[in-house]
């Protein structure tokens, strides 16, 4: 069995789960998430705790019971704490500013990089040089950083670029400038 899968998701205070015939919704006092789940698993909510339950053992199955869980388990969290990612941004004029919906970025490009917020996703630039990207949704918070990452990656030699604010950027040694 699914050491992920039978383990149940516990219920905060102020966060309500209904399963209606394979639709899970979530609603808490940051927002509402509802996800659609397959034939493969059941869902049910009994004492405050959501059990995800398989029908049988095939492989697909099996796959889907630990993989629904944890779907609702962060559903769960994120609308009772919510979900955030720090970008940090390194390089001589790199900056990024948050004007309406509209994230401004420059990277060292001949123009600025103009990134529209996605909808359910809150972008604040504190300072020139730190990003810090929140929501209720775990998978839509990763995707907008790693698409606003991708923009100008880290660069191994001086470390321009943006990167995560735990990410470790592995350096590498220059030319050696001399003759032989």
């Amino acid at each position: 069995m699914s050491r992920i899968g039978k383990l149940p998701v516990e219920i905060p205070a102020g966060v309500t789960v209904t399963a209606v015939s394979g639709l899970i919704t979530v609603k808490g006092p940051k927002g509402t998430l509802s996800l659609q789940t397959r034939d493969e698993v059941s869902v049910e909510v009994r004492n405050n705790e959501v059990y995800v339950t398989r029908k049988d053992d095939e492989k697909a199955s099996r796959s889907y019971h630990g993989l629904y869980r944890q779907l609702i388990h962060n559903m769960v969290v994120g609308v009772s704490k919510g979900y955030s990612k720090v970008l940090m941004i390194n390089g001589v004029g790199y900056r990024a500013e948050v004007k309406a919906n509209i994230l401004y970025l420059n990277l060292g490009y001949s123009t600025p990089i103009e990134y529209m917020i996605p909808q359910g996703i809150a972008i604040t630039a504190d300072g020139p040089s730190k990003i810090t990207i929140s929501g209720i949704d775990k998978e839509k918070v990763g995707q907008v950083a790693a698409e606003i990452r991708s923009l100008r990656g880290p660069e191994p030699y001086k470390g321009k670029g943006i990167k995560y604010e735990t990410e470790n950027i592995r350096r590498k040694v220059g030319k050696s400038g001399g003759k032989k």
